[in-house]
């Protein structure tokens, strides 16, 4: 093909593939209709969506998964590096003229998306999390052309008020939230928050991907206990806190079977924003508000790139906005950061005092 475009490789595919399987999945405002030829995965991606089944959104997004063999297109792909530390080459990528193509070099899937089409095509039923994190990066990429910011963070709420928890690499604020999702809070998202302002107020919107966890938050939270099976409890309580804390080793927890149906809430007013800066040691927790104006070193935690799966209408726009845009979104909202040593149930007792003192 001399001149490819996503049109034009999808076609054949579209043309022998039945795509006779329809899946609506709604978060907040946005309804995401899924259309493959495999039921398998739309039972699949149904029963990982169940919190969020149905249409009515006043925005639909259609994206269609095509269950096959990794695709051969014979593309000249660009590999991307990975982030320091890690070794393993997971993703390349061309720009076509009507879209962008993202090959997991990893899994064979293909990702292809622009102009309002987007499509999945490969060993989809195998790897479903890349599926799901296809279908939230399309709800991530709608919110932010609206205008929304995208955070580096968790989100949990109380009585209608919501609080961003962000935190430098390994931080741990998924484990946090959970922490504190055991005090009767609901959820809202577990590492991606989307906030806008809507006249003198900030709305925080999560994505629905259920927290990944290490096996020591679960064997430190008695409300994950059903997602680790009695053989890994035995072999990981064996091992030292501080291996624990750097296993790859990861479990879903699902938010409905860990704490309760109708907690996992996806949209709220934001109140206020954590930001955790401690230390594995042994010195107290240091809690302390901050003028992020003041504190500009704290930003990095929480400004993050759009990333690959978001299709840039001018090329030359920058990954990530400013902090200067950060700061005149987030304007006088209160913010708390956290330092000293690791203690996420001291942790969390302050985050709930914190989001009761700043909730209006």
């Amino acid at each position: 093909m001399n001149n490819p475009t996503i049109a034009g490789l999808m076609a054949p595919l579209l043309e022998t593939a039945p795509i006779d399987q329809r899946l609506e999945i709604t978060f907040d405002d946005v309804t995401v209709v899924l259309t493959s030829n495999s039921q398998a995965l739309t039972d699949k991606l149904g029963r990982y969506f169940r919190d969020f089944l149905g249409g009515g959104g006043q925005t639909v997004i259609e994206v269609t998964a095509i269950e096959a063999g990794p695709p051969a297109f014979d593309l000249p792909f660009a590999v991307h590096p990975r982030e320091p530390g890690k070794t393993k080459l997971k993703e390349a990528s061309i720009d076509l003229p009507d879209g962008r193509v993202v090959h997991k070099l990893l899994t064979g899937l293909v990702f292809l998306f622009g102009q309002g089409k987007n499509y999945a095509v490969g060993p989809c039923l195998e790897n479903d999390n890349q599926v799901v994190n296809f279908i939230n990066n399309r709800f991530i990429e709608n919110r932010l052309k609206r205008g929304a910011l995208l955070f580096h963070a968790a989100g949990v709420a109380m009585g209608g008020a919501g609080l961003v928890i962000a935190g430098f690499a390994g931080a741990g604020k998924s484990t946090l939230a959970l922490d504190i999702m055991g005090q009767g809070t609901d959820f809202i998202s577990n590492d991606r928050v989307m906030v806008s302002r809507e006249g003198a107020n900030l709305t925080m919107a999560g994505v629905a991907k259920m927290p990944r966890i290490n096996p020591g938050t679960v064997l430190n939270n008695p409300n994950l206990a059903s997602v680790m099976n009695a053989e890994d409890r035995a072999r990981f309580s064996a091992l030292p806190q501080a291996e624990l804390w750097d296993l790859e080793h990861k479990y879903d927890a699902f938010i409905d079977e860990c704490f309760g149906p109708g907690r996992f809430k996806l949209a709220c007013p934001m109140a206020g924003l954590v930001i955790l800066r401690w230390k594995r040691d042994a010195s107290p927790l240091l809690a302390n508000r901050v003028d992020l104006r003041q504190r500009r070193d704290l930003m990095p935690a929480f400004m993050k790139d759009m990333g690959l799966f978001y299709e840039f209408e001018d090329p030359a726009e920058p990954s990530m906005a400013s902090q200067n845009a950060y700061l005149s979104l987030l304007g006088d909202v209160p913010v708390l950061e956290i330092d000293g040593g690791v203690d996420f149930a001291k942790a969390a007792r302050v985050c709930l005092e914190f989001l009761e003192s700043v909730r209006r």
